[in-house]
C-alpha cells in the first residue's frame, strides 16, 4: 500500500497542497494545538477555520498564498489524527492493509458515528467499511460535504439528529436516519 500512499501525496502536491517535512510537523502541531489540563492537546480556537497559508505564514513559511491544504504523515496516534480539528491540515498514515486503515479509522472516529468517507474503486472495500464505521454520514469518492446534499444527492440539512447533535434530520420522529452518498450517480442509503 506504500506506492498508493506515494501516488497520494504526489498529486495531492501536485493539486496544491504543502506537505510538511521534518520537525514542521511538531511546530505547526505547537501552533495550531495547546496542551490540556491532562497533558494530552486540544485545538487553539484561534485557528479553527483559518486559512492553511495563514498557518505556514505563522511557522515562517512564506509565498504560499495560494495553498489551501497542509499534509503531513504522523503515526495513527498523532493529534491531528485523534483529535478533531476544523482545519485544512491533512493527516496521512500509512498502513500495510486496508483491514489495517479500517482498524485505525475506526479508532480515530471515536465512536461518535458522525460522518466518514472512502475513495476507492473496490465497491467490497467500501461495504466493509460502511459496515465497521456505522457513521450516520458515509460518502463514497467525493466531499464528505456531500452526504449532507452539498454537491451531492438529497436535501441540504446541517440540522440536529446526528449522534454529535448536528447532521441528517427528520421532521416526523427526530431521529437518526443513516445516510450513504456515492458521488457521480448512483447509489443512495437511508
Amino acid at each position: 500500500m506504500n506506492d498508493v500512499a506515494d501516488g497520494f501525496i504526489h498529486n495531492m502536491i501536485s493539486e496544491g497542497a504543502y506537505k510538511l517535512e521534518g520537525n514542521q510537523v511538531s511546530q505547526l502541531l505547537n501552533t495550531v494545538f495547546k496542551r490540556d489540563a491532562k497533558g494530552g492537546y486540544d485545538v487553539n480556537k484561534d485557528w479553527v477555520g483559518k486559512d492553511a497559508h495563514l498557518m505556514l505564514e505563522a511557522m515562517g513559511i512564506r509565498d504560499h498564498h495560494n495553498t489551501r491544504l497542509i499534509i503531513c504523515e504522523v503515526p495513527a496516534d498523532h493529534p491531528f489524527v485523534t483529535v478533531e480539528q476544523l482545519m485544512p491540515v491533512l493527516p496521512i498514515v500509512r498502513c500495510q492493509s486496508f483491514d489495517e486503515a479500517v482498524e485505525l479509522a475506526v479508532e480515530a472516529e471515536h465512536g461518535n458515528r458522525h460522518t466518514a468517507s472512502i475513495f476507492s474503486k473496490d465497491v467490497d472495500h467500501m461495504t466493509r467499511f460502511a459496515r465497521v464505521i456505522e457513521t450516520t454520514i458515509y460518502v463514497k469518492n467525493s466531499a464528505t460535504l456531500a452526504g449532507v446534499g452539498i454537491g451531492g444527492e438529497g436535501h441540504t440539512t446541517m440540522t440536529i439528529a446526528g449522534p454529535t447533535g448536528e447532521g441528517i434530520t427528520c421532521a416526523k420522529s427526530f431521529t437518526r436516519r443513516r445516510r450513504c452518498m456515492l458521488a457521480e450517480g448512483g447509489l443512495r442509503i437511508i
